[in-house]
């Protein structure tokens, strides 16, 4: 029997799973990832620490399941979008990677949008001039750090790195590059011309590769430091939140993911080539799909700072109930009513991605008073969430694309309060999942295909089934519109502030 390896190069985590065909979940195993902000709107982190969670989560998965290391047939790796790592002539690191979530760019994203007329960009790229453009955060770089701009060799992304790492073959997945604002759509090559907005040579950019493509086996080095064969292959991989999102079953036209990780992704499957600047544009995973999608920079990650700096002093009752620290939170604010009497969180935490693109954007609280506490806020903050995921959702409909179906993925959807608020204010049913173990599931799937161990595109459908549905309640969709007029009026009424 042969196996399979999916590796996830997360935010807050790097995960690994290990299957066997048609359907059966090996072993998994995950290693914690710090996440550096030393600026407001800064994330980065450091891809030599993705490397050794990689050899020893690869080992784990090995160890755990006790299998042939010969036996491993491929492996797919996963990761944030797009996260941006840069190498020297020696394949040496230049910086910690400047994150998906990162917002320092935001004057070289003004530059950018005086140097280019924004529709035109958008027709060639099918992504908007924003922070999220690898040109604007290479500009930055430029600018703050010449010498390390003067050394750049190579731009890749976090999983481009992690597959340089198994394989020393350089490449770039297909939507990394598409995200990047590398890629003309109506050719689907990277465009020299798009590459040198960024003021790199066409050389930094390596080749682009399918998700499901073998990009090659695993190399010396890597085989010593892993214990996997070199026979091994090594396929394109795929970024996060669309691995995720195929995982779930979002493979039909108006399927719609809602994915509650350490940033918050919104996700639909479509037919349409609709770009659209408030919007990212993605591939999905099978051929002949878009995925467009919207990421929110906070999620989990404001869910944990909020836990870690306010909520710190209730761990021991957390522990006295059993509970960890966020199911707590999740227990004492159910005790409050919804709209959190008036509290409101605008959840902008480090500037905002879609579909406002601020990088200026910072988090809010509103309407608090003293009658309020802990409760209040934990709730608002859930809340800001829902609203925030609303507000995609309008966005989704005014770009053409029907909504028909709602699904939930990854840690934030085992919350059942978090869920039930959302549905409350979407006013839609939302279907659990189970048996999600994340992104990492998609990228063994595109080792599978990759591979030739399957030709069946839906085929990793069978390693997760529906869990609970949690059905909106009417009665607090008043309610829930009021505070969401709000949340897009206290943003709108603070922009020149």
């Amino acid at each position: 029997m042969n196996y399979i390896i999916g590796l996830d190069i997360g935010t807050t985590s790097t995960i690994g799973i290990l299957l066997s065909l048609p359907d059966k979940i090996l072993a998994q195993a995950t290693r914690p990832v710090k996440l550096d902000s030393p600026f407001p709107g800064w994330a980065e982190e450091n891809p030599d620490e993705w490397w050794k969670n990689v050899v020893e989560i690869i080992q784990e998965l090995i160890s755990k399941a006790k299998v042939d290391p010969i036996k491993v047939h491929a492996i797919g790796v996963t990761g944030m979008l797009p996260a941006v790592v840069l190498l020297d002539s020696l394949g040496k690191v230049l910086r910690p990677s400047i994150q998906q979530s990162d917002g320092r760019c935001g004057e070289q994203v003004l530059e950018l949008k005086s140097e280019f007329e924004e529709n035109e960009f958008i027709k060639k790229t099918g992504n908007g001039i924003n922070q999220q453009l690898v040109a604007a955060k290479l500009r930055w770089i430029e600018k703050h750090e010449p010498e390390i701009f003067q050394q750049i060799n190579t731009v890749f992304g976090s999983y481009d790195f992690i597959n340089w790492k198994l394989t020393g073959e350089k490449a770039v997945e297909q939507n990394w590059a598409l995200e990047a604002g590398f890629v003309d759509t109506s050719t689907g090559l990277i465009s020299d011309d798009l590459i040198s907005i960024g003021h790199i040579p066409r050389s930094a950019i390596p080749r682009k590769i399918a998700s499901h493509s073998i990009l090659g086996k695993i190399n010396e080095d890597a085989a010593k430091a892993t214990g996997l064969a070199k026979s091994t292959l090594v396929v394109g991989g795929a970024a996060d939140h669309i691995a995720s999102a195929y995982v779930a079953g979002v493979n039909q036209p108006g399927d719609v993911l809602l994915k509650f990780g350490g940033a918050t992704d919104i996700m639909i499957a479509t037919e349409k080539l609709q770009p659209d600047p408030r919007m990212f544009l993605d591939l999905h995973l099978i051929p002949g799909l878009y995925m467009p999608n919207g990421c929110m920079a906070s999620g989990g990650s404001a869910l944990n700072w909020f836990a870690d700096k306010l909520a710190k002093g209730e761990r021991a009752n957390a522990q006295s109930c059993g509970l960890t620290l966020h199911q707590y939170l999740d227990k004492i604010a159910a005790e409050t009513q919804p709209g959190a009497e008036g509290v409101q969180i605008i959840p902008y935490f480090l500037g905002e991605k879609t579909p406002i693109h601020d990088p200026y954007a910072r988090g809010i609280i509103r309407g608090i008073s003293l009658n309020h506490d802990l409760r209040h806020m934990w709730r608002a903050l859930l809340e800001g969430f829902g609203y925030a995921f609303r507000h995609h959702i309008e966005v989704f409909n005014e770009m053409g694309h029907l909504t028909t179906r709602f699904l939930a993925s990854d840690g934030g959807s085992n919350s059942h309060l978090w869920m039930q608020i959302c549905a409350d204010i979407l006013q839609q049913p939302i279907q659990l999942l189970k048996g999600h173990p994340g992104s990492c599931l998609g990228a063994a799937w595109m080792a599978v295909i990759g591979s030739k161990m399957s030709d069946d595109w839906v085929g990793v459908t069978a390693f997760v089934s529906y869990g609970n549905r949690i059905e909106p309640n009417i009665q607090n969709a008043e309610l829930y519109n009021e505070g969401y007029r709000v949340f897009r009026q206290t943003y709108q009424a603070l922009v020149e502030v």
